[in-house]
This record gives C-alpha cells, structure tokens and sequence, in this order.
C-alpha cells in the first residue's frame, strides 16, 4: 500500500506527510519519492527540524543577509532555497515552532521566502515532503500546530506502520542487513538460529527497523557460533 501511493504521487509537485513512529524509514519513503520523481536530478535536501537549535533555525531554513545578526559577515542561502529543483524533506515537522509555522507556511502558498534581514522576496521551486511520529491531529487541537499548515503539509497522507505491525516481514528483513553487515562477520557465520528466528518474531521491536538494523549488526559481531543466537540478539528467553 505505501509503494502503491509512492508511485502514484512521485509524478506530481503535491505535498506528503509521511507519519509513523520513530525508526520505521520515513525518510526513505522521502527519497524513493524524490527517486521516482522527475526532480530526480535536483537536490534533496533534508531539514532535522528537531535538531537545529531554536536561535539558528529561521536563518538555516531561510538563509540571511550581511548584518542580520552578531555573526553574520555575509549572506547566506538557507536550505529551503538550497533546494531549489528538487525536493525538500522537513523531517520532525512537529517540533517546529509557531512562529516558523507561520514563515513556512506563506512558502508553501507562495513558493517564496525573505532571508533574514531581507525584504527582498526569492523564489525557490521545491517540493515539500514532511514527516512526524506526533499525532498532528492532536497537536492542532491542542494550538501548537496551526491548521491550516496541516491541511497544506497533508495534501496526500502516507502512513508507514510500524515493525510489529509486519511482524512477517521480520526474517526477510534480518536476513537483508546480515548480509548487508557481511565484511564485519566471522567467516564461520552462516545465519540466523530458530531460536533467534522465533525471539525476533516475538520482538515487540519498539524501536522499529532501526533497532532491528542495530540488534542483527551487534549480533554479527558477537556471536561465537555457526549460527546466531537470541543472547547474540540481546533477546534473552524473557523476550521470546
């Protein structure tokens, strides 16, 4: 189902909100978008809104001018209009503040932006991708995220589902990254025991395919065996 929305709205401009819990590959639904797309010889530029500190994040998004700030000796290009021709990935989408709410919105209705200090309106030909593992409904509900930057950020909504939820896909999936992690393995390794087998399909995976990539690659290094284990795993009996 998420593949089958991917190349459907690959081939438009229109927005995405891609959700579901941390650790599940929303950034890359974000980049098989950009791949299927025809802004495939663009950039994408990928903007951690939860990351940048909150004094520096208006000037990374939207660039500035000489004399904006202490510390500003030059103009800037931010890295919405780093992006132009391409794709623009707003991971964390939740975490931005109200303000920058405000200023993100009028590009998206706009497709223009003012670089800090500037009046000076650039146009930037981007499309946006935005992810969040918070439920935007309630955020919206509760003020802290404007309404009409939701219905502009969720023209088509792409939902990935967690680990758990595709429990089936657990072996295939364990089997990929150890081969993936081949280099870092002793030569006597050869797979996966039943027993590790059945303590990952009991696995309530919180942290989702992240965990799983870094569970299989900690076992290719500890395991002794032909075979890893569910203590190879870190997923001793009380797991299984």
């Amino acid at each position: 189902e998420v593949f089958r929305k991917i190349q459907k709205v690959a081939a438009t401009d229109i927005s995405v909100l891609v959700t579901g819990e941390t650790g599940t590959g929303k950034e890359l639904i974000a980049r098989e978008i950009h791949r299927r797309s025809n802004r495939i010889s663009g950039p994408f530029v990928v903007i951690n809104c939860g990351a940048i500190p909150e004094n520096l994040i208006e000037s990374e998004l939207f660039g500035h001018v000489k004399g904006a700030f202490t510390g500003a000796s030059s103009d800037g290009r931010g890295l919405i209009e780093a992006a132009s021709g391409g794709t623009i990935f707003l991971d964390e989408i939740g975490d931005l503040s109200l303000e920058l709410q405000i200023n993100l919105l009028r590009f998206l209705q706009e497709k223009t932006i003012n670089r800090v200090g500037s009046t000076r309106s650039i146009r930037v030909d981007a499309r946006v991708i935005a992810a969040t593992h918070v439920d935007l409904d309630l955020a919206v509900a509760a003020g802290s995220f404007r309404e009409d930057l939701y219905y502009r950020l969720n023209v088509v909504p792409l939902r990935v589902p967690s680990l758990r939820e595709r429990a089936a896909d657990v072996p295939q999936l364990a089997e990929y990254f150890f081969e993936q992690f081949a280099k870092e393995k002793g030569p006597q390794l050869k797979g996966f025991s039943r027993r590790a087998l059945g303590a990952m399909s009991a696995h309530a995976w919180p942290g989702n395919v992240r965990e799983l990539i870094n569970r299989v690659r900690r076992a290719t290094v500890m395991a002794e065996g032909r075979l890893i284990t569910p203590e190879d795993l870190g997923l001793e009996e009380r797991d299984t």
